[in-house]
Formats: structure tokens, C-alpha cells, sequence
């Protein structure tokens, strides 16, 4: 790779930096706007728990196919439609008159969404190679991180502003982002991608290139399965920690809403800042000298951040939950710099963001449900923090077995 081809990879990682912001901070605005959207349509929990289940659901189904259009034709079309869209239905939600239309733009922003994250992680990992891949990929994750905590905003937001006028801003501004990434984005062309992880050489696509032929080399493996599982464990955990903080805090510590919002985003946020540096840098060292060197980051990082997410929801001290967020959020970012540079040492380069729209796909779906049991549960007067409690239990064994099992590399 050039010196201008280096420079451009991190340009890229700028310019869709601003994308993952908007990706995080278009969705979560309406888990800290939740007590005026709730009052505005007179919602249950369950069905406010819903439109983030809804978002998610939907999001899942398409995740795959996402990937596969990015893989077969191009990552840069696919992340600028999918921007464009999703902005448009941001600023639709400004204006929704009730329910139904709210769970039709939740529908609607999740199909959009599905289309980015694999695209672009993709193209991110194309251009960055096994020395930068980790980092590059965790920095991108801080733009994920800042939509998250600055989502938590939407609390202050709907009390001095309403809450539809925040979906009106953002919506429009990323309807203007979405042309400057038309000049901007390149893909990588065929010849430019590394071939030495694959067992053919990389050529253009050819009609051959088919749903079936991907399945087929995706569902052979035994390691594709057993990311699978690991991811949608996390899925459950983070969605419903994405989906219900907010209220947790509210409740368990008696915030006002302003207050809950932006301490449930920005003190995970923190930690996961944090983590993605970190974990970027040492995987990237680590797996020069051993090949499961991001796999260890990412047991290490939930074996630490597992335990923390069960101390913050035990707690009565507002102090020492602060500090169980960050710890949590540190393992998340150590997880997130290394999933995709991991998964392209297993699966064949071709595939990789349809690999990558596979674990999105099982990872919502289940995070959609956990989020809606978690109101349901919640109507029915059981504490957030017995379901918090138990699904870090779940993550801390579900990361313990993943340090015994064999996850097969690609030579």
C-alpha cells in the first residue's frame, strides 16, 4: 500500500467516523426521550419497549442481505443509500401523529441501518491491513460510541426543545452528509484487496456469485457458528442495556430524566473509548505474534467487564455503578475494535460483509426480544435489575467457553 493509499485510509475512517455517529445517535434518541414519546402516545412499557424491538427486528432480517449487496456490487453505494434513507426516516419520525406511524419509521430506520454497518466495516478492513485492522476498525467504533453518549442528550433535548426536534436536526443533516460521502467514498478495487488469507485469488464478480455459493461457504464452518452464538449472547446484553438504562437509572437512583439519560450513554461510552484504543493496539501487536491474539483480547475484556455489569445492577451507590459502566464499556470496546478483524481471519475475504450482516441478523433479533421482555417483565413488576443480573451471568459463561473452544483460522 502507498503513502496516498495510507492517507486515504484513515481519511476513510474520518469521513465514515461522522456515519457511525449518526448510525447510534439517529437510533438511541428515543431511549432518553422516553417519558414524553410514552405521555405523547400513552404508551405501556412493553410498547415503548417495542419500538426499539421493532427497529431491531427489522434491522436483523436485513443485516445479511446488506452485506451480500456490498459484497457483490458496491460497499460505497450501499453506505450512501443506506445514510440517505435512514436520514430521511429520522426526520419522518419528527413528524409521526401516532403509534402505528412510530412503529413504521422504527421498521423503516431499521432496514435502512442494516445496510451500513457491515458495508462499512468492510471497506474499513479492506484498506486497512493486519497491522492497523484492529485500530482502524476501533476508531471507527468511536463514532458509535459518541451517537450512543450524546444520544443520552435526547433527555434535555425533549425538555427544552420537545422531543420531535431532535429527529427533525439530525435528520437533515445527515440527508446533506449523505451527498458529501458520494465525492468522498472510494472502494477498494479488486486487485487492491489482499488475497493471502483466501484460497483463490480475488477476481472481479461474476455471475456466479450467488446467495446459495455464500451460504454454502459461510454455514460450512464450524468457527462461523461459534461466533454466531458469542454474538448474540452480546447482542442480548448490550440491547438491553442500550434499551433500558435510562429507566434503570431513573429508577434505581432517582434521577430526573435529563440526568439518566446522559449517565446511562456517556459513562459506558467512556470506558468503550477507551477500549477500542486500547484493545486495537494491543490485538494488533498481540496477533503478529500469536493468531488468536484478538480473539484473547476480546475473552479478556468480557471476562473483566461481565462481573462489573452484575455489580452495577446490585448496587444502591450511584458512585460505584458509575464505575461498573466503565468497566463494562472497556470490555465492549475491547470486543468491538477486534469482532470484524477477527471474523476475516476465519471466513473467506469475499464474503465478509454478508458474514458480517449474519451475526448483526442473530445478534438484534435476540437483543430485540431481550429489549421487549425486559418491558414486559418490567410491567409485570419485575426489577431491571433481576434481568441485568442474569444476562451477566449468561455473558461472563458464555465468554469463559469461548476460551475452550477452537476457533479455526484461515491459513
Amino acid at each position: 500500500m502507498n503513502t496516498k493509499t495510507k492517507g486515504y485510509a484513515w481519511l476513510l475512517v474520518a469521513l465514515l467516523w461522522v456515519v457511525a455517529f449518526l448510525n447510534y445517535f439517529d437510533r438511541i434518541l428515543i431511549t432518553s426521550m422516553r417519558d414524553p414519546i410514552v405521555a405523547d402516545f400513552d404508551l405501556t412499557d412493553a410498547q415503548f419497549g417495542l419500538l426499539t424491538s421493532v427497529f431491531l427486528w427489522s434491522y436483523g432480517f436485513v443485516s445479511p442481505f446488506g452485506g451480500f449487496l456490498a459484497d457483490k456490487y458496491s460497499r460505497k453505494k450501499v453506505i450512501v443509500l443506506s445514510v440517505a434513507i435512514w436520514s430521511l426516516v429520522t426526520l419522518w419520525t419528527g413528524y409521526a401523529s401516532s403509534f402505528p406511524e412510530m412503529l413504521a419509521t422504527r421498521l423503516l430506520m431499521g432496514v435502512s441501518e442494516a445496510c451500513y454497518i457491515p458495508a462499512a466495516l468492510a471497506l474499513i478492513t479492506d484498506y486497512h491491513s493486519g497491522k492497523t485492522r484492529s485500530l482502524a476498525t476501533g476508531l471507527h467504533m468511536c463514532g458509535l460510541y459518541t451517537g450512543l453518549a450524546l444520544g443520552g442528550l435526547g433527555g434535555f433535548i425533549a425538555e427544552y426543545w420537545g422531543w420531535r426536534s431532535g429527529f427533525h436536526v439530525f435528520g437533515l443533516f445527515g440527508i446533506i452528509y449523505s451527498f458529501v460521502l458520494i465525492y468522498f467514498l472510494k472502494d477498494v478495487k479488486k486487485e487492491e484487496e489482499e488475497p493471502k488469507r483466501i484460497s483463490q485469488p480475488i477476481t472481479e464478480v461474476s455471475s456466479s456469485y450467488s446467495i446459495r455459493e455464500v451460504l454454502s461457504s459461510l454455514f460450512r464452518l464450524a468457527s462461523f457458528y461459534i461466533i454466531l452464538i458469542y454474538f448474540a449472547i452480546l447482542g442480548m446484553a448490550n440491547w438491553l442495556v442500550n434499551g433500558w438504562l435510562p429507566t434503570f437509572l431513573k429508577d434505581q437512583f432517582n434521577l430526573d430524566l435529563g440526568t439518566a439519560g446522559i449517565s446511562a450513554t456517556g459513562y459506558i461510552q467512556i470506558g468503550s473509548f477507551v477500549g477500542v484504543i486500547v484493545g486495537g493496539i494491543i490485538a494488533d501487536r498481540w496477533v503478529q505474534k500469536n493468531p488468536k491474539g484478538r480473539l484473547n483480547v476480546m475473552i479478556i475484556g468480557f471476562c473483566v467487564g461481565a462481573p462489573f455489569l452484575f455489580i452495577m445492577a446490585s448496587t444502591n451507590l450511584f458512585l460505584l455503578a458509575i464505575v461498573a459502566m466503565i468497566v463494562f464499556g472497556l470490555a465492549r470496546g475491547f470486543n468491538d475494535a477486534n469482532l470484524m478483524p477477527m471474523l476475516r481471519q476465519v471466513v473467506d475475504q469475499r464474503y465478509i460483509a454478508t458474514a458480517y450482516g449474519f451475526l448483526n441478523f442473530l445478534s438484534t433479533i435476540v437483543g430485540g426480544l431481550m429489549v421487549y421482555i425486559g418491558g414486559a417483565l418490567k410491567d409485570a413488576n419485575v426489577n431491571l435489575s433481576i434481568t441485568y443480573k442474569i444476562i451477566a451471568v449468561v455473558l461472563l459463561l458464555v465468554s469463559l467457553t469461548l476460551s475452550l473452544v477452537k476457533i479455526k483460522q484461515r491459513s
